[in-house]
């Protein structure tokens, strides 16, 4: 072939070497003759494609670690994320660690505190929004089908003013004192049992109206305050008793005679009447 004078020889070029992935083609110089002569020609650099095959897969695989680290980290597959300690726990509350009387704010609170703690770790995320959906359900259960705590009327009651104020009227004395007013009042009870009379027990009734004036002064050692203590007393536990025994109290079988209204009553009043003596400040 001829170009411009010059006559390039094939079988004179040297043979190139198949291009590896890593290497760049470059030019290649090659001898030419002219007019019969062989040189040493300038070398004509040929520009090719370049591959790196293996460059691009590096950069691929970089790119599925950042993909699949970022996933790890959204659904909770890392393997390095906290795990929450009270996941197994049966118990709802002691899984929120809160108590039974925790409003809902404090439930709110603590779901709330949870999840940003234990994000990363998805069995523990269902383990704290399975808890607190129980929770919610069961107040939500409760608000509905309202139940009678009967130990928290109780102590409702107890702490009320009328109570507590009806509470500091009355003390408890000592043992001797408390012996002796039940076996007076007893004694009475008996007597009255056993020997009614036509009147009714008038006789027993008014004795019983002398202790009660005594045992309050024996306790208080003040006249006045257990001439009042005393009749006050007498007359309410009387009319309390016979209210009782109108309206509430059914008849007692035990008890027979024309007198066994009169009876009863002054039984209850005696009850009423060692109270009295007795507790009463």
């Amino acid at each position: 072939m001829i170009v411009s004078g010059l006559s390039g020889t094939l079988s004179r070029c040297p043979q190139l070497p198949p291009p590896r992935c890593l290497e760049s083609r470059r030019g290649r110089v090659m001898a030419f003759s002219v007019a019969g002569k062989s040189i040493q020609g300038t070398a004509f650099p040929r520009v090719e494609r370049t591959c790196f095959p293996s460059l691009r897969i590096k950069c691929n695989r970089r790119q599925v670690q950042l993909v699949k680290s970022a996933m790890d980290a959204s659904f909770g597959d890392n393997d390095s994320a906290a795990v929450f300690p009270r996941i197994n726990v049966n118990d709802p509350y002691k899984r929120l660690g809160i108590s039974k009387e925790a409003s809902e704010e404090e439930i709110q609170g603590a779901r709330n505190f949870l999840i940003q703690k234990y994000a990363g770790h998805k069995p523990s995320v269902d383990s704290i929004e399975s808890a607190h959906d129980k929770i919610i359900m069961q107040k939500f259960y409760e608000r509905k089908n309202p139940k009678i705590d009967v130990k928290k009327k109780i102590r409702a009651v107890n702490q009320s003013r009328f109570v507590q104020a009806v509470r500091g009227r009355f003390r408890t004395p000592s043992t001797t004192f408390i012996l002796k007013t039940s076996l007076a009042f007893l004694l009475l009870g008996v007597l009255t049992v056993l020997f009614p009379t036509e009147e009714g027990p008038t006789l027993q009734v008014a004795i019983s109206l002398f202790a009660t004036t005594y045992f309050v002064y024996d306790r208080l050692k003040s006249k006045i305050r257990a001439v009042l203590y005393g009749a006050g007393a007498f007359i309410f536990s009387w009319l309390l008793g016979t209210f009782l025994m109108v309206s509430v109290i059914p008849p007692i079988p035990l008890i027979k005679g024309p007198r066994a209204f009169e009876v009863i009553t002054s039984l209850i009043t005696y009850v009423l009447l060692w109270i009295s003596s007795t507790y009463l400040r």
